[in-house]
């Protein structure tokens, strides 16, 4: 019986587990290998570790874990149950394992626009979060992909890094004369036309090619397409979820369900490395703490 397993080993699961390994507290990590920026050159806006390559941050953070005994699984959970205070997970080669507390940290996984040439680029000159690598484009032309009206508050919003910025709403055409006015009053340009491929050359963005072989000099690309749940264990136990698709958390990281805690991506809106491990460590003292309260006499 382990006092808590985490599915999930980003930044928010290993965030956690440093703080109950470091409580003494018997964990275990899974992780199936698959994180939301895998495809990223760079994981950027993390205090002391701006610019890490992703993978280099993960291998650091396991073997920090190391000294506190933390066991890290790399499989993938199949199956969550809970049942009578107590959560039952098996793994992809059918092993089962028990916990009194149980962390979902597994993340989104973003729709990536299904363009032509796009996956070669994708986390080195195409990117979702601005956040994340507005700063890496700046005052490049800068293109936005967001189908029908999806793409607008992105569009507005690049005009930070870039005073060239130009909104692709691939083939649809739903802009109101509203949002018309809006582009054009921020300086925003607009392409209706269907986006058929991007080119580029190692890496960087040169190209968004539109109906009729039409090339758009371009130096990134920004798309708003939304994401969706990697794992449905939170659905399977039971969790409520927001209206944007991600897992409803209270005070602490605490779900719906006794005993579950949910940090990272896949329980907020602000989706950053940065705040998925404050949140990873949040759950940890919170999980902690609740263990103590159980154990008091």
């Amino acid at each position: 019986m382990y006092d808590v397993l985490i599915i999930g080993g980003g930044p928010a699961g290993l965030n956690a587990a440093m703080i109950l390994g470091r409580s003494r507290r018997k964990v275990a990590v899974f992780d199936s290998g698959k994180p939301r920026n895998r495809w990223a050159k760079n994981m950027n806006g993390f205090l002391t570790n701006d610019g890490i390559s992703p993978k280099e941050f993960i291998e650091k953070g396991r073997e920090e874990l190391a000294k506190y005994e933390v066991e890290l699984i790399d499989l993938k959970i199949e199956a969550a149950t809970y049942t009578k205070g107590e959560f039952m997970l098996t793994d992809a080669e059918g092993k089962v394992y028990r916990s009194k507390k149980l962390l979902l940290a597994t993340g989104l996984k973003d729709h990536l626009p299904q363009v032509e040439g796009i996956e070669e680029l994708y986390g080195k000159s195409v990117h979702h979060c601005p956040y994340c690598d507005g700063w890496e484009s700046r005052d490049k032309a800068i293109a936005v992909y967001g189908k029908g009206r999806d793409g607008i508050g992105q569009a507005l919003a690049m005009k930070n890094w870039s005073s060239d910025v130009t909104l692709y709403t691939d083939g649809t055409n739903e802009l109101t004369k509203k949002d018309l006015d809006l582009l054009k009053r921020n300086e925003v340009a607009y392409n209706t036309e269907k986006v058929t491929k991007l080119i580029g050359e190692d890496g960087q963005l040169k190209y968004v090619v539109t109906n009729g072989g039409k090339k758009h000099e371009q130096g990134a690309m920004f798309f708003s397409t939304g994401t969706e749940q990697q794992s449905d264990l939170g659905k399977h136990l039971g969790c409520e979820f927001t209206g944007s698709g991600v897992i409803k958390t209270h005070r602490l990281q605490k779900s719906n369900i006794p005993g579950l805690y949910v940090a990272g991506d896949a329980a907020r809106d602000m989706q950053m490395v940065i705040v998925a491990a404050a949140e990873g460590a949040k759950a940890g003292v919170a999980i902690n703490m609740e263990l103590q309260q159980e154990e008091r006499k």
